[in-house]
């Protein structure tokens, strides 16, 4: 079978790539711009194109027909409208990546189902992600164009640590404020409901929709069965550290309106997604995917992101203007509290 992979080289789509290389069963294409060719497994064969130039992609697939096609990079509605135009007689199943942060925000209930509503007023990603959602499933319903989407929640890989609040050059900084015995901002009171998933677990689940006849017009969110506290990731990735966790714990509304004038996003990433308790209720992936389980716990995924972390300098990306920020709000939280006791 053949698979095209758009991207191919993320965090999430890098383990169903070396996943796919590995399986006989499987000749792997990645489609992308060729950034990250190093990491390209042997034996997966690459068209080098920027997906957005649909005259030239057309071009260079135009004697290809595939059994799976997989988008990791659309992001707008205006996007997967170029997919259908490019893939809708070239393919047995395209699979769209969305988020299960489309799910109804405020949250009805913990427990999340594919049946779940999808709305969410607070983050226009999730917003763009529905009309991707309702496109794809409007053209399965009046031309059986073959579609699967699949909604991931916080999955993460070697080269990224999760956490809720971060600023513009991602996790390190809050790691460095750790082993500098700085405090560190949990949103909220810690005690949300939240899901990691370590990037080789979800690449079970996807890769076992591939070419699955039972996948087709269906939407199926992929995530491990392992839930945490905030203040229990946190705390994990202090022991990983060997340093004491030392929390500062802000609202996440105060987050939001203290992030604003930085060109922080806590209102979608937080209000719209992280502040709320979820439990993902996977079931419906299971019967479609029996081998799919949890086999890389948050204890053990942190310890092998840190140490590749640790021996990959390019990687530890300082963020001098969020520490001042985090300095900034810590001081204003314990001012307001010295206030008041």
């Amino acid at each position: 079978m053949k698979a095209l992979l758009i991207g191919g080289t993320g965090t999430i789509s890098s383990a169903i790539t070396k996943k796919l290389a590995q399986d006989p069963a499987w000749e792997v294409w990645l489609l992308n711009r060729g950034s990250r060719r190093e990491i390209v497994p042997d034996g997966v064969k690459e068209i080098i194109c920027d997906i957005s130039d649909e005259r030239a992609v057309s071009e260079l697939i135009k004697d290809m027909t595939f059994d799976t096609v997989g988008e990791f990079i659309g992001f707008t509605v205006d996007q997967v409208e170029r997919d259908y135009r490019l893939f809708k007689d070239k393919t047995q199943q395209y699979i769209y990546i969305s988020s299960a942060s489309v799910y109804h925000k405020p949250a009805s209930g913990y427990v999340v189902t594919e049946g779940t509503s999808l709305a969410n007023p607070y983050w226009e990603y999730s917003r763009n992600k529905i009309e991707c959602e309702e496109f794809l499933m409007r053209k399965y319903r009046e031309e059986g164009f073959p579609v699967t989407i699949v909604r991931p929640s916080h999955t993460y890989d070697e080269r990224h640590i999760p956490l809720g609040v971060h600023g513009k050059n991602g996790f390190y900084q809050v790691i460095k404020r750790m082993l500098e015995g700085k405090p560190v901002i949990i949103h909220g009171d810690g005690t949300s409901l939240w899901t990691v998933t370590f990037n080789e677990d979800f690449a079970v689940g996807y890769t076992g929709l591939m070419a699955n006849r039972h996948a087709i017009g269906e939407a199926f969110q992929i995530t491990g069965d392992e839930t945490l506290t905030w203040n229990q990731i946190y705390q994990t990735i202090a022991d990983a550290l060997h340093v004491e966790l030392k929390a500062c714990h802000v609202s996440s509304e105060f987050l939001s309106a203290a992030g604003e004038p930085y060109g922080y996003d806590f209102e979608g990433s937080l209000i719209g997604d992280k502040s709320e308790s979820v439990v993902f209720d996977n079931r419906k992936l299971k019967r479609a995917v029996p081998d799919m389980k949890t086999s890389v716990r948050f204890d053990q995924g942190v310890r092998r992101a840190l140490d590749h972390v640790f021996s990959h300098p390019e990687l530890q990306v300082a963020d001098p203007e969020f520490d001042e920020w985090c300095d900034r709000v810590i001081r204003l939280v314990r001012e307001a509290k010295e206030q008041f006791s």
